[in-house]
């Protein structure tokens, strides 16, 4: 009895399917089958490499656009030593014998609605779509005398209507082979299990005079969380993720508005934001800044140098000052239309109003539809294609960004850590549709809504509660009772670009000049990694390229117990060949019911499931229904 079935898979990729269908194992009466890759065959280099140390298993690098085709999407002659594909080429490849199974998963940029319709039209990407009808000729040309038992055909959902001539010559052609066919969308998630809702499209034709037997669908699996995926892998720039799993270093600005799009949103939340209540914080160790009762013992003394550097008691609240606020214009932001206040020496915004509400930004049109994407840590990602982030957009802090209701809703989308991820593409950067996240992992507990709060001398208090720290709700009040004046130089804060003074031995700010007014804030377009804890507690920050892989359904390690890691150095190719793969699970789960019916063909059973049919021995038409 067989039980070691074979397949070839054309425009292979980095083997996503291919991994998928050797992973996949199913017993029948105490045989258990399985499927053996007889060979990838693509037309990328790179992309041949990855099958090879990923499957084990041989790759050809071979272009199978006709000469025509060629001209027509290359937009010139080919070179000289260039060949065009036939039958043969194919028989050679696949080791001189018949596959059982031909998997063919061609490039779906011409019918993916990424791509605008007008640029899908033009002679370059119908060419590249008559490529989905060249595979399978020349397969069936190159098989003739051997014919496979199953063609499989996956690609995006939209070749139904971008594609649809194509689909029915390609039916066309299968029918005339002898072969019955079914072809609808499934998710891949809910097939294979994953971490990610990705929708797929799917024809598979049977040859019955090598398969009588039904071909079910794959049961339906549980959806992951995004968290289940990723929780257990370490942080991202952790050299036990490898190279793949880095994060870019994108713009300061792209930071904060990451860290502002609440879980599970995108970039239409900016609008929503009441920028002028937000500010940054430094967000030190618990017990840092604590203030000591008047009338209670002090906590352990510490030594520790200055204030707010230890989780010892080192502030008091003591009731004997009265001290007016010496910096009363301190943060102004100047109306664009009014004449300017009094124009004196302080240079820095917290000590005098040297900001303005400048109405001068630019609109910027015609965004990517995945721009700025977030994702939640908690969800599912988004599916993995291979654009770049792209360049930065308007300013979070300014409320008139004015997008289009037709933008992109993956722009900056902050996905949730215990939900499934959206579908995975090849997006580089947040503006582009790259999935983010809320990652719950740095142990930074969700802030108070009372947290550092100052009460009004003239108003009620705060309920009262038991903690000691103003930082977790321990209450301050504006005490107007200051009897005294700190000495010249306290809280003293020296220019960057002139001499300092005379360093004394109690170097602390409360002391004297022991603070700078140090220029080097980043820029809004200055790149960098930067942790900015969002108000639910947690990181929002973009996927590393590594993470998008294992939402994919890749292993965390390869064969040799690396790190998962694509050949080459680019992030945008690596990011573009995961996006375009088939996830190894859900190829996986289209195996196993192949070898179900395989299996029991090889018995001379004639198998009857539960499960619904996926190709029946033909298509018949449905019975008209009679509507009330």
């Amino acid at each position: 009895m067989k039980t070691t079935f074979t397949s070839l898979h054309l425009f292979c990729g980095i083997g996503g399917g291919a991994l998928g269908f050797q992973q996949a194992k199913e017993e029948w009466r105490g045989a258990v089958g399985q499927i053996q890759t007889v060979a990838g065959i693509d037309a990328d280099p790179d992309g041949c490499a990855d099958f090879e140390r990923i499957t084990g298993a041989p790759a050809y690098r071979m272009d199978l656009f006709s000469k025509e085709q060629y001209r027509a999407f290359h937009g010139q002659e080919p070179p000289d030593d260039w060949q065009e594909a036939g039958p043969d080429d194919i028989w050679r490849a696949a080791g001189g014998r018949s596959p059982d199974i031909v998997f063919t998963s061609p490039p779906c940029k011409g019918f993916s609605g990424l791509l605008p319709e007008k640029s899908a039209k033009t002679l370059k990407y119908q060419a590249l779509n008559q490529l989905t009808v060249r595979g399978i000729r020349l397969c069936l040309e190159a098989f003739e005398d051997d014919l496979p038992a199953l063609f499989l055909l996956e690609n995006v959902p939209r070749i139904t209507s971008r594609g649809a001539a194509l689909l029915k010559e390609i039916k066309q052609l299968l029918n005339k082979y002898g072969y019955v066919f079914h072809d609808e969308s499934h998710n891949c998630g809910e097939i294979g299990g994953l971490a990610q809702h990705r929708r797929r499209y799917l024809l598979i034709a049977r040859n019955p005079q090598k398969l009588s037997n039904f071909v079910y669908k794959p049961p339906f699996r549980r959806v992951r969380a995004i968290g289940e995926v990723i929780g257990p892998l370490p942080l991202p720039n952790d050299p036990a993720g490898g190279a793949m799993h880095k994060l870019p270093n994108l713009q300061w600005k792209t930071w904060v508005r990451l860290a502002l799009i609440p879980a599970g949103g995108d970039w239409r939340d900016l609008e929503k934001i009441d920028w002028k209540n937000y500010r940054f914080a430094y967000e030190p160790r618990k017990g840092a800044m604590g203030v000591g009762a008047w009338d209670e013992p002090s906590g352990a003394v510490t030594g520790a140098p200055g204030f707010g550097r230890s989780n010892s008691m080192q502030a008091i609240s003591d009731p004997r000052l009265k001290l007016e606020s010496m910096y009363p214009s301190g943060y102004g932001v100047q109306d664009w239309e009014r004449h300017s206040q009094t124009i004196r020496s302080a240079g820095r915004i917290m000590n005098a109003p040297v900001s303005i509400s400048d109405p001068r930004l630019k609109e910027r049109g015609s965004r990517h539809p995945g721009v700025y994407r977030v994702e939640s840590y908690d969800e599912s990602a988004s599916c993995v294609t291979g654009n770049r982030f792209g360049s930065g957009a308007p300013a979070i802090s300014d409320p008139r960004t004015k997008f289009k209701d037709g933008t992109h809703g993956a722009i900056y989308r902050v996905m949730r850590y215990n939900e499934a991820a959206n579908t995975i593409t090849g997006a580089a950067r947040p503006n582009n549709g790259a999935p983010c996240i809320a990652d719950p992992r740095l142990g930074v507990e969700k802030g108070y809504t009372n947290k550092r709060q100052i009460l009004d001398w003239d108003g009620p208090a705060s309920t009262v509660t038991g903690t000691p720290d103003i930082q977790s709700g321990a209450q301050s009040i504006a005490d107007p009772r200051l009897g005294c004046a700190p000495r010249s130089g306290t809280l003293g804060v020296q220019s960057w670009d002139k001499p300092a003074k005379t360093v004394i031995g109690s170097g602390d700010i409360h002391a004297g000049a022991a603070a700078v007014a140090d220029p080097r804030v980043p820029a809004d377009n200055e790149r960098g990694t930067w942790i900015i804890v969002a108000e639910d507690g947690t990181w929002h920050r973009p996927l590393t390229t590594f993470e998008l892989a294992m939402l994919q359904g890749f292993p965390e390690l390869l064969h040799d117990g690396t790190p998962f890691e694509l050949v080459g150095s680019n992030d945008a190719r690596w990011r573009e060949r995961i996006g375009n793969a088939v996830p190894p699970a859900a190829a996986k789960a289209i195996a196993e019911t192949i070898l179900r019916s395989m299996l029991a063909e090889q018995d001379g059973t004639w198998m009857m499931a539960a499960e619904e049919i996926w190709v029946k021995p033909e298509e018949q038409p449905e019975p008209a229904q009679l509507v009330h």
